[in-house]
């Protein structure tokens, strides 16, 4: 993905939706992008950005 995908995310959050890391590998995840209301998965992206891949590793901490 490009290197938007951490501002995408952001906005996400920004919006009161949650997310989730379905896969975290050493050179990219996979992040599930959840409804805020009943949490149901509305998109699924894969991204290679080291700033996302960060945020992926504090989030499952």
């Amino acid at each position: 993905m490009s290197s938007d995908d951490l501002e995408r995310l952001q906005r996400w959050e920004d919006n009161g939706a949650q997310w989730q890391v379905v896969s975290l590998r050493p050179n990219s995840a996979t992040i599930s992008l959840l409804r805020c209301d009943a949490g149901e998965e509305v998109e699924r992206f894969t991204t290679s950005d080291p700033r996302v891949l960060e945020r992926c590793r504090e989030h499952r901490d």
